[in-house]
């Protein structure tokens, strides 16, 4: 990667008038600002469906895309939709947070009549065209209809008939509920449709898209519904034990995540197809992938399933090289790790052989002023990585600034030449434009000065998180003109 400088925004967190960020004609004003202020990369959370808790780590499928994202707008345009059909709605919310119950209430009755009135027009060959290529989208589809017939109840609570399968029940959903197996596929269709659009958009306005892979899937997944073989479950789906980490500084208890681990043997035996198969689905929808939790390839963390904490968890071997050997011989490459938290030499060693960029956080760099070791500190990185003040996981600068002892922040002052009158969080964000890091990113929130309550999500925090959003006009021409002047200063423009 060239030294070059990007913001992290999640689509969700993009201004609008339909509750939620939407891949319309607010994404590509962002990208207008990002390519004002000469800036390479925008950088994404996963753009999956999200289920319970909201998170885009814990979907409903790997593949898919979420449906919150698909722009109204855009389907009017198209002759989809009217005025009439979502104008009118009240999405419960205000500009600053997303109320995910109101959406989930009132957007899929919009996009049914969108979808009804897609179905109707007589060239489809696009359409299929897409079906074909992407092969998920059958078990996706039929996922999400037997879901529907559960009143959208976890897989664990669905009949035991449907939750394993069973041909004749599942052959007579196929043929006694074609309409909403075709709902969904549709509105697949609608999503990439749009995606690919502004993608290109992006990319024509020089603005590259850093995507997000994380490590684990949901249990209630058509991933895991349809391929129990590689994952560690038992007949009944039911794992027993589930993916999280431990006591760090994030949370004292850990964070218990609750996926199914993976079948690694199984996985092996496969050359890990599933896993090229994600990556190169991936790599076609970004131009880079960041895959979470590296750490987890090399040792990954195992708790009891049923335990209420992460405290009573083991680490046990992960597939290390033998994985990373099938991407980098299968996929395009176009690929950063996270590799934060805790790092021993299996983990550096394994980073080592991918030579793909790893990540540092300078929040984590001034705990305490005599380690002069930390890998974090601006003093101490390597080109090959990305740098960030904060990712999504953490406080926000000025959240952050607030959290610091007395003598914490001298520290930092003292580092960053503060002086009183300067603004703090700009002086962070100079900082890290003149860091060794080919590739540095800045949150958006940190762009424009937020405190903590816009921080993005608080890890072992079970609800209000993922529902930041910028308001509308806060990316003016006074922050692109200084984002632009700093990249250019420090060679990232």
């Amino acid at each position: 990667m060239e030294r070059k400088s990007g913001v992290l925004m999640h689509i969700s967190s993009l201004p609008g008038d339909t509750g939620i960020g939407t891949m319309g004609a607010e994404a590509r004003s962002f990208v207008d600002f990002l390519s004002g202020a000469h800036q390479t990369y925008w950088q994404i959370l996963p753009l999956s469906q999200t289920s319970y808790g909201d998170s885009p780590y814990q979907s409903f499928s790997t593949f898919a895309g979420n449906p919150y994202f698909i722009d109204f707008d855009e389907l009017k345009k198209e002759g989809l939709l009217e005025n009439r059909d979502y104008k009118h709605v009240d999405w419960e919310s205000d500009d600053e947070h997303v109320n995910y119950e109101a959406l989930y209430h009132k957007r899929f009755a919009i996009l049914r009549k969108a979808v009804r009135n897609f179905l109707e027009r007589n060239d489809l060959n696009d359409y299929h065209k897409f079906l074909k290529e992407n092969e998920w989208i059958d078990d996706y589809a039929l996922f999400m209809t037997v879901k529907g017939l559960h009143d959208d109840a976890g897989i664990l609570d669905w009949e035991k008939k449907y939750r394993i399968r069973e041909k004749e029940a599942i052959d007579r959903v196929k043929k006694e509920h074609k309409d909403d197996i075709d709902f969904w596929k549709v509105v697949q269709y609608l999503f990439f449709r749009q995606w690919f659009a502004l993608k290109e958009y992006a990319n024509s306005k020089g603005i590259k898209i850093i995507g997000d892979c994380p490590i684990y899937v949901a249990l209630d997944s058509s991933d895991v519904w349809c391929n129990p073989e590689l994952f560690k479950v038992d007949s009944n789906l039911v794992p027993k034990r589930v993916a999280g980490v431990p006591p760090d500084g994030f949370t004292g208890d850990g964070q218990l995540w609750g996926n199914p681990l993976y079948n690694w043997p199984v996985h092996k035996k496969t050359g890990y197809k599933w896993w090229i198969d994600r990556v190169n689905h991936l790599c076609a929808i970004y131009d880079y992938v960041r895959i979470d939790h590296f750490r987890g390839l090399s040792k990954y963390y195992s708790v009891k399933n049923g335990e209420k904490t992460a405290r009573n968890g083991y680490w046990s071997k992960g597939p290390g090289k033998s994985l990373v050997k099938a991407i980098r011989e299968n996929t395009n490459n176009n690929i950063i790790v996270e590799d934060l938290g805790y790092a021993d030499d299996e983990v550096r060693e394994l980073l080592r052989y991918s030579a793909y960029p790893g990540m540092a956080v300078m929040e984590f760099a001034f705990g305490d002023r005599a380690n002069i070791t930390n890998e974090n500190r601006p003093y101490n990185l390597k080109r090959n990585q990305v740098y960030y003040i904060g990712t999504h996981d953490n406080p926000t600068i000025m959240g952050w600034m607030k959290s610091l002892s007395k003598e914490e922040l001298e520290f930092v002052k003292e580092y960053i030449n503060y002086h009183e009158g300067d603004d703090f969080n700009w002086e962070m964000i100079r900082l890290l434009w003149s860091s060794v890091p080919d590739t540095v990113i800045i949150a958006a929130q940190d762009l424009l000065g937020l405190d903590d309550s816009a921080r993005m999500n608080e890890p072992g925090i079970l609800g209000g998180n993922w529902m930041w959003r910028a308001r509308k006009g806060v990316f003016t021409k006074a922050i692109q003109k200084r984002l632009r002047d700093l990249s250019h200063l420090y060679g990232r423009a």
